[in-house]
């Protein structure tokens, strides 16, 4: 009888799960519930400011309202901010569209409270709303027409994943990871149910549109995501014949591409100068045997050579790094081109900054920022364990060289040539999608890493790189998803 019992739970259990809770929802409903806890309850976790929170919070009506909020820099997170209440002064610097998430989380926040004091887990709670949907949905887009038990495990590791606090305690700071890591989601399941034909295209369309401008403008380094996908929108022509279809396709198309250059056009020089600093003493001259002829050969004047291996934000430094002469002297002489032609000219000195790229390409979590709140006595820059073992597992087991990269990127791409030959042959162009989906993630991948090191050189790199762990993650997971379903070599009924 016992037995009888428990198989009649297990059968009704069963049950309830294949019918009522799909592995999709299964799995978004999983990371809400750990991010919510890792968030919103005590202690709560977030990400401390390494000094970049200017950039975004006075043009957005917010300042600094604690006192000891300078020595908190790096160590703690720090929920709470006051509102101007009175003219703001401030302009902004930057243009993001993380600005919209903010403006929304402060119109949300004021209408809850009253104490001009803005809660930093008002724009987590609709990041985890967001999140939620990005998850489904890519659950939804790797076990379309999988078997049920394949899909559940699939969904089970998705939440492993995806639910790690790593990537999660973005969503209690002013840094945009947060907001890139969403919209890379929705950017690839849409993208991918759109090959398998699942939901309405132009639905499929519309989100995709909207989280590829979002995430181009979310920061300046991802310019090149708008050109990318501009370029990669080609192959959507092929999905469909219609006329209407493929207007949509040309709006979109022109419009990635236009939000790529604004977005690089639209950085402030103050930035431009920052970059070009430590693109040059963190990067071009770090790795130089004879700094001295490094500097000549960009027409720069090798005294600048007691600059290398210093950073921008230094209190003591041989000379003033906005001055005038540094402007004329050091900044005006190079260009983010003419280092990557430089690197391209010198490829063990290239391939040492890739070596060095790919080393902090896999860490989730910069080891720089602290997680929980000074009223908690942690430690200075402690991190939190809760639900961080992915993170923690890829970063100390993935390979840390630029080959792994190379050959990663081999064997992804390899697997998916057959079926995308096949297809092309029998002019099934919708089943033919499936590669140059992967290769465009992949190129945006690879470009974040080159900007990385490029645009400034080993400063704060494993932040910088953040959206190479994002790409690595959804492509190699999509990857991994196809290979349990046994459909990674072959066409897909659709």
């Amino acid at each position: 009888m016992a037995d009888r019992a428990i198989s009649n739970i297990r059968n009704h259990m069963y049950n309830f799960f294949s019918h009522s809770l799909s592995p999709a929802l299964l799995a978004s409903i999983s990371v809400s519930i750990i991010t919510i806890v890792a968030l919103f309850i005590p202690p709560y976790i977030g990400m401390a400011d390494n000094g970049d929170y200017f950039r975004i919070l006075y043009s957005n009506g917010l300042y600094f309202n604690d006192p000891d909020y300078s020595n908190q820099y790096l160590g703690y997170f720090v929920k709470s901010f006051g509102i101007f209440q009175y003219y703001n002064e401030n302009g902004a610097t930057l243009f993001t569209s993380q600005t919209i998430f903010i403006k929304l989380s402060l119109w949300i926040n004021q209408l809850f409270t009253h104490d001009n004091v803005f809660d930093i887990r008002f724009q987590a709670a609709i990041y985890v709303v967001l999140y939620a949907i990005a998850v489904y949905l890519f659950v939804e887009s790797v076990t379309w027409k999988c078997k049920r038990k394949q899909s559940y495990i699939i969904a089970a590791i998705a939440v492993f994943v995806f639910g790690d606090t790593g990537y999660t305690a973005y969503f209690n700071s002013f840094y945009s990871e947060g907001l890139v890591l969403i919209m890379s989601m929705l950017v690839f399941s849409s993208g991918v149910l759109l090959y398998r034909n699942r939901y309405n295209d132009y639905v499929l369309l519309f989100l995709f549109g909207i989280s590829t401008l979002l995430l181009t403008t979310s920061k300046q380094q991802n310019a090149p995501i708008g050109i990318i996908l501009g370029l990669f929108s080609i192959f959507l022509l092929f999905v469909r014949k219609s006329k209407s279809f493929r207007a949509v396709i040309s709006i979109m198309m022109a419009s990635f591409l236009i939000a790529g250059v604004c977005s690089y056009i639209l950085i402030p020089k103050d930035f431009v100068n920052i970059n070009k600093y430590h693109a040059m003493t963190r990067g071009v001259l770090l790795n130089s045997p004879d700094p001295e002829a490094t500097l000549e050969h960009f027409g720069i004047d090798k005294q600048f050579a007691v600059l290398r291996g210093t950073i921008y934000y230094s209190p003591y430094t041989t000379i003033d790094v906005n001055s005038e002469l540094m402007q004329e002297q050091f900044y005006n002489k190079f260009s983010f081109g003419s280092i990557l032609a430089y690197y391209i000219s010198r490829p063990t000195e290239f391939n040492k900054m890739l070596n060095l790229a790919a080393a902090n390409g896999y860490t989730i979590r910069p080891s720089a920022m602290g997680n929980f709140e000074k009223s908690e006595n942690r430690p200075f820059g402690q991190h939190t364990y809760f639900f961080s073992g992915y993170s923690f597992l890829k970063k100390v087991a993935t390979p840390k060289t630029f080959g792994f990269v190379v050959i990663w990127i081999i064997i992804v791409a390899g697997m998916y040539i057959p079926a995308f030959i096949s297809a092309i042959r029998n002019r099934q162009l919708r089943q033919a999608f499936r590669l140059p989906i992967i290769v465009a993630m992949i190129a945006i991948a690879l470009s974040s890493m080159v900007i990385a090191i490029v645009g400034a050189g080993d400063a704060d790199l494993a932040k910088h790189e953040f959206l190479f762990t994002v790409m690595f993650d959804l492509i190699t997971f999509l990857t991994f998803s196809d290979l349990i379903s046994r459909r990674i070599w072959q066409n897909e009924s659709l």
